[in-house]
């Protein structure tokens, strides 16, 4: 049964203007990148692009709730930013190995597909380059600021009369579009994976649908707390990158993810499955 509550008490987001504001920003300052990463005079200038896009969703976020009337939605993301419950001792082990897990059981597997067990090597450098910015700090600002707007405002802006479950398989689709113009920039993870198959680039944007259904239902089981979902982002980042997990590997790990996926909805059913409140 759906419920209402006054429009003072419940924050207000505008899903459609936010999702078009982010992707035509975020797409326009990404093509130039694109552009300025293949010039062999301009090239050191790309990153100022890429950053500026990677930021876009939060930077949509603020302004939108700059925009809106009243303060629920503001004081709401502020709440949700700097979170003072602790997440629950149960929600600990998931957030801090279930991504780990997933590379080591997907590698196992592999090993059975005649896949070299080298795999479980600490990687030697990272899968990709991002110019003068370090990989390191580069996957940490990704996950930082694609939570700040994708989770402050994105999300939330769907979960109008919507089960868990259905929000979160949208989210991660749109999350997963929004990846695509990194397919055409230089030395970025998505472009060297193409190089090598498009199947390959296929599996990326798949594997962020599932994804999106556990980063998803972690933040809402954590009270809806952005820094838990920035930590699970870039422990998701790192654990990408810390094996010499192969193509194939990574194959395997979407199906693992999706198993996961399956396992949450069985377990936490009544929560993925109920209709939200209107919003």
């Amino acid at each position: 049964m759906v419920t209402t509550q006054s429009s003072h008490s419940l924050p207000s987001y505008n899903a459609r203007r936010y999702f078009t504001l982010t992707f035509a920003f975020t797409f326009a300052l990404w093509g130039v990148g694109a552009l300025l990463s293949f010039s062999q005079e301009l090239a050191d200038f790309y990153m100022l692009f890429m950053l500026a896009g990677l930021i876009t969703p939060f930077m949509v976020a603020v302004m939108l709730l700059e925009r809106s009337t009243g303060n629920g939605s503001r004081w709401d993301l502020i709440r949700r930013m700097v979170h003072p419950e602790p997440i629950s001792p149960g929600m600990l082990p998931v957030l801090l190995l279930l991504m780990p897990l997933s590379v080591v059981i997907a590698t196992a597997i592999s090993l059975l597909m005649g896949e070299p067990v080298t795999q479980f090597h600490m990687a030697e450098h990272f899968s990709f380059t991002t110019g003068v910015v370090p990989v390191l700090l580069m996957l940490f600002i990704a996950a930082l600021f694609e939570e700040l707007g994708w989770r402050g405002y994105g999300f939330e802006s769907l979960r109008r009369e919507r089960s868990l479950l259905f929000t979160s398989l949208i989210f991660g689709l749109l999350w997963s579009l929004w990846h695509l113009p990194l397919l055409l920039v230089n030395g970025s993870y998505q472009y060297e994976i193409l190089q090598q198959s498009p199947w390959y680039a296929i599996n990326f944007f798949i594997a962020i649908v599932p994804m999106g259904v556990i980063i998803s239902w972690i933040y809402v089981r954590s009270g809806n707390s952005i820094l838990v979902a920035v930590v699970f982002h870039f422990i998701t980042n790192l654990s990408q990158e810390a094996l010499q997990i192969s193509q194939t590997t990574k194959l395997i790990q979407t199906l693992v993810l999706s198993l996961f996926v399956l396992i949450i909805v069985v377990y936490d059913r009544k929560r993925l499955l109920a209709q939200e409140e209107v919003r």
